[in-house]
């Protein structure tokens, strides 16, 4: 016995191939989503490291006012570098930088929830060329993101919150030589913030190098370059915030000024 057969029509036969069509591309649209969210991790990061840089250099100014002699006082470069901050130009820019770091949050933890599904659970993969340190930060990027995060919402609420959110609620912001002193008063507050900057640089430092590759920047000649200028710009924030730190508790304590 023959079984009747089903008369298709073209266009009955288009729509069930547009169907499979879009069954079988679901992978590689899934993997254009993956690409966009590193896109997204990696301009929001390099985005965060110009802050960095601009940050860290308004933050020097207090050392060069310490060799200046102008430590704490009205005219002293520090000073000016807050009162620039303060300038509605400049804060207008914080609800973008706030949005930037939230984005590179958010998707941080999408992208190693996404990692951990595909390899069927927590699995470390093997460092590249890369040494010791660049390798371990990679392992633990998200471990590393958690400990600057805990330590980012620590230090705006001890200077943040006392000037830039001050003076946006229009009243008086702290002293900026003070906050200074009072913060870094203590050595041990000195090392806990040395920790943070390390624990910083080592993020940015596999963070950099991987952000550029992502863009599609990097290539055979420029993958060492990029590696190397990743790490003097990781080198300089790391070490110009200690600075800053360092030089703050030497002020405190009597030591210079």
């Amino acid at each position: 016995m023959k079984l009747p057969r089903k008369n298709i029509s073209l266009q009955g036969f288009r729509a069930y191939s547009d169907r499979i069509l879009t069954i079988k591309d679901y992978k590689t649209i899934m993997a254009l989503s993956s690409i966009t969210k590193k896109l997204i991790m990696s301009i929001s990061g390099l985005f965060l490291i110009v802050f960095l840089l601009l940050h860290m250099t308004i933050n020097l100014f207090s050392v060069v006012d310490t060799v200046k002699g102008t430590y704490g006082a009205a005219e002293g470069l520090f000073q000016a570098g807050c009162d620039f901050m303060a300038l509605p130009i400049v804060t207008i820019m914080v609800p973008v930088l706030a949005a930037g770091f939230i984005f590179h949050i958010i998707y941080a933890f999408i992208l190693t929830a996404g990692n951990i599904k595909a390899r069927g659970g927590i699995k470390r993969y093997e460092g590249g060329s890369k040494g010791k340190a660049e390798s371990w930060a990679s392992k633990n990027m998200l471990v590393l993101g958690i400990v600057v995060l805990g330590l980012v919402a620590f230090h705006l609420n001890h200077f943040w919150a006392d000037m830039q959110l001050k003076e946006f609620m229009g009243e008086h912001a702290e002293d900026p030589y003070l906050l200074l002193n009072e913060t870094f008063k203590n050595w041990w507050m000195v090392v806990i913030y040395i920790v943070w900057f390390v624990a910083l640089g080592l993020h940015l430092c596999h963070g950099f190098w991987s952000a550029f590759q992502t863009i599609g920047l990097s290539n055979k000649i420029w993958e060492k370059r990029l590696y190397c200028i990743g790490k003097i710009v990781v080198g300089i924030i790391v070490l110009g915030f200690s600075a800053v730190a360092v030089n703050a508790f030497l002020q405190a304590s009597g030591l210079i000024g």
